[in-house]
C-alpha cells in the first residue's frame, strides 16, 4: 500500500483555508447585493409615493403624459404589481455588480476548493471521501459546483447568500467537528462501491441543499405575497429580486425529483455493498435506517405534491423536513449512534 504523502496533505489543508476565505468574501458580496437591493427599492418607493401625492393634488388631465413611470403603473403599496422575478427565474432589478462579484469569487473559491479535494485524494492515494471530514469537504464542493452549473441555465444568484453560507457551514463542520488526518481506508471501505455509493450520495445531498435554500425562500416569498394581497407593507423588499413562490416551488420540485432518483440509487448501492462487506443486504443499522427515513420523507413529498395537491407552504415544509433528516443522518447519527458505520472517521 502506498505511503501517505503528508506534503500534499498539508497543501490540501492550505487550499481548504484559502477556499473558505474566498467563499466568505463571496458570501459578503451576495449579502451586500441583497442589502443594496433593499435600499434601492425603498428609495424608489419613496420617490413614487411623492409622485403619487403630487398627482393627487393636480386637477384631472393637467399632468397627462408628463414624466416617466406614472402612478397608474404602480399598485397602492408602491410596488409594480407585487414585483418579483419572472417565472423564468430571471434576476430583476438594478445593476447587480455585487452579485456578479459574488459569482466570480464563488468560481475562484470552487477552483481552489477542488484543488484541496484533489490533493487530499492524491495524498492518500484514493478517492477523498472515506470519512466525515472528506465527505463534508467534498459535499461542500459539489454544492458549490452544482450551484454554478445551474447558474449557466437559470439566473439563481439570489440563492447565493444561502448556498454559499451552507457551503461555509459544511467546511467549518468538517474542520471543527470532524477533523481527521489523512489515512488509508479501513478494510470495509476498500471497495469500488465506495466510489459509486458515496459519490451519488454526495450529488444527491448537494441537490437537496439547493432545494432546501429554495424552500426557505419560498416560505419568505409566500409570506410577502400574502402581505401584499392583504394590503399590508412588505417586510423584506429585497425579495422582489427573487422569483415568485410558485416559480420557486416548481423548480424545487423538479430538482427534488432528480435528487430522489439519485438517493434511491444510493440506498440500493449501499445495500449491495453491505452484502459484499457484511454478508447481508439490510441489517437495521442506524445509518441504514436513517438513509431509508430520508427516502420515505422525500417519497412522501413527491407523492403528496403530485397526487394530493400538497402545494405551497406545505410542500416547502416537507422539503425542509427532508433536508433536516439529511443533516441529522450525516451529523447526529455519525457522532452519537454506534453501528457498523462507526468507522466513518468522527
Amino acid at each position: 500500500m502506498p505511503s501517505i504523502d503528508y506534503t500534499l496533505a498539508s497543501y490540501s489543508e492550505l487550499f481548504m483555508l484559502l477556499a473558505a476565505f474566498a467563499y466568505t468574501i463571496a458570501f459578503l458580496a451576495f449579502t451586500w447585493d441583497l442589502a443594496k437591493s433593499s435600499k434601492t427599492i425603498r428609495s424608489v418607493e419613496s420617490r413614487l409615493e411623492q409622485k403619487t401625492s403630487v398627482r393627487e393634488t393636480v386637477p384631472a388631465g393637467a399632468g397627462a403624459g408628463a414624466g416617466n413611470g406614472s402612478a397608474r403603473d404602480w399598485d397602492a403599496d408602491g410596488s409594480r404589481e407585487a414585483q418579483t422575478a419572472d417565472s423564468a427565474m430571471g434576476y430583476t432589478g438594478p445593476r447587480r455588480n455585487a452579485a456578479r462579484v459574488g459569482v466570480a469569487l464563488t468560481v475562484l473559491a470552487a477552483a481552489i476548493h477542488a484543488a484541496g479535494v484533489v490533493t487530499r485524494g492524491m495524498a492518500a492515494h484514493r478517492v477523498p471521501w472515506g470519512n466525515m471530514y472528506e465527505f463534508c469537504t467534498t459535499g461542500a464542493l459539489v454544492v458549490a459546483v452544482v450551484f454554478l452549473l445551474v447558474l449557466t441555465r437559470r439566473d439563481l444568484r439570489f440563492l447565493g447568500t444561502v448556498v454559499v453560507g451552507l457551503v461555509l457551514v459544511m467546511m467549518m463542520a468538517a474542520t471543527i467537528g470532524f477533523p481527521t488526518p489523512v489515512a488509508h481506508l479501513v478494510p470495509a471501505l476498500q471497495s469500488y462501491w465506495l466510489i459509486i455509493h458515496v459519490s451519488v450520495a454526495v450529488i444527491a445531498s448537494a441537490l437537496f441543499t439547493l432545494t432546501f435554500a429554495m424552500s426557505v425562500l419560498q416560505l419568505l416569498q409566500a409570506d410577502r405575497e400574502t402581505r401584499i394581497r392583504a394590503g399590508r407593507k412588505e417586510r423584506l423588499p429585497f425579495m422582489r429580486i427573487v422569483p415568485s413562490a410558485q416559480s420557486l416551488e416548481n423548480l424545487s420540485y423538479r430538482i427534488n425529483a432528480v435528487a430522489f432518483v439519485l438517493w434511491t440509487f444510493t440506498l440500493m448501492a449501499g445495500a449491495i455493498w453491505a452484502e459484499q462487506a457484511w454478508g447481508r443486504y439490510w441489517g437495521w443499522d442506524t445509518k441504514e435506517v436513517w438513509t431509508f427515513v430520508i427516502w420515505v420523507v422525500y417519497a412522501g413529498y413527491l407523492h403528496a405534491r403530485a397526487t394530493r395537491g400538497w402545494t405551497g407552504t406545505r410542500s416547502a415544509w416537507l422539503s425542509i423536513v427532508g433536508y433536516l433528516c439529511v443533516v441529522f443522518n450525516f451529523t447526529i447519527v455519525n457522532m452519537f449512534f454506534s453501528g457498523l458505520h462507526s468507522y466513518s472517521g468522527v
